[in-house]
């Protein structure tokens, strides 16, 4: 269950509460506890697929947000 809308440290990057609930589901993964491997590779296997389709979401979100005002700007 994403957490990211509870009490946590303000983390002040933009998708900062999905990266941190993304981080927390790959370091309490069985791929991670249980064979030892570390949070990138359990990624690349697709353990917490959700949230990181989630986070790439996001992020994608604001680089667009972004580009938006960029091109207005010039205008």
């Amino acid at each position: 269950m994403p957490k990211y809308y509870e009490d946590k440290e303000e983390d002040g990057r933009a998708c900062g509460g999905v990266r941190e609930d993304l981080r927390q589901c790959l370091l309490e993964s069985p791929c991670v506890l249980q064979e030892n491997k570390s949070p990138k590779q359990c990624l690349r296997e697709g353990h917490c697929r959700s949230l990181q389709i989630t986070f790439f979401a996001c992020k994608r979100s604001v680089v667009s947000f972004c580009s938006v005002f960029s091109s207005a700007s010039g205008l």
